[in-house]
């Protein structure tokens, strides 16, 4: 019998052990690979081709959700089971426009992590307990942003937007407090860019401010508090 591949990208050591004791008790799957940073993840991806990824979304480098995105435009038959902390109904919305195929909390009952890996291998998508198609999900998805309260948006079809890698980068930059003219400096770009940018990311967040935005950011994983410290590269 042909064994599924998985690959885990999580930053702890403790917590990715804990995976792996439990995947080596299954015979349809198999550990093909694991790392620890984002940015190392969706070359491990490509080279080890599995067919699941476990992914958390606060990493190191790029997050989880940045991660998704650019592994599933390069190999859209990758299955990635999102694995987080930041439990939230927005957040599960993010994960999913990303291309994520599962979005379960990081306390999921073994049983259920298993069952949500076996799921996605068959084409369905796992929020929680709910089992979906492709048709489903797309519903769950609108009507999940049509229930969230968006004061300072007028199109909800616009919500959830995934941030550009430009746009994550300039959201890392206003979580360390540098200005719109220090980012300008510091990516070599104009300062009417940065305000491009920055009008673009508050549109998709919506948010009123620049530090709602961060505020955001750090509350959803997506920034690291101690990236947020040190320099990002462009």
């Amino acid at each position: 019998m042909d064994k599924a591949g998985i690959v885990i990208v999580d930053d702890h050591p403790l917590f990715r052990q804990g995976l792996r004791d439990l995947l080596r008790t299954e015979a349809d799957l198999a550990i093909v690979g694991e790392c620890a940073d984002g940015s190392e993840a969706a070359g491990l991806v490509s080279s080890l081709n599995p067919d699941v990824v476990l992914m958390d979304i606060n990493l190191p480098g790029m997050n989880g959700l940045q991660v998704t995105r650019q592994i599933k435009a390069d190999r859209r038959r990758v299955n990635v089971v999102m694995l987080t902390a930041y439990d939230d109904a927005e957040q599960a919305i993010h994960a999913f426009r990303a291309g994520a195929s599962a979005y379960c909390p990081k306390d999921v009952e073994p049983t259920k992590l298993i069952e949500a890996i076996r799921h996605v291998l068959r084409g369905h998508y796992v929020v929680g307990d709910q089992l979906f198609d492709r048709e489903g999900i797309e519903t769950w998805m609108d009507k999940g942003v049509s229930q969230i309260n968006r004061p300072y948006v007028d199109d909800s079809q616009e919500l959830f937007s995934p941030l550009s890698p430009r746009e994550m980068q300039i959201l890392q930059y206003v979580t360390r407090g540098l200005s719109n003219k220090e980012i300008a400096f510091a990516l070599g770009i104009s300062h009417q860019t940065v305000k491009n940018h920055m009008t673009a990311i508050l549109h998709k967040l919506d948010v009123e401010d620049r530090t709602q935005a961060a505020v955001y950011a750090l509350r959803h994983g997506w920034v690291r508090l101690q990236d947020s410290k040190t320099e990002v590269k462009s």
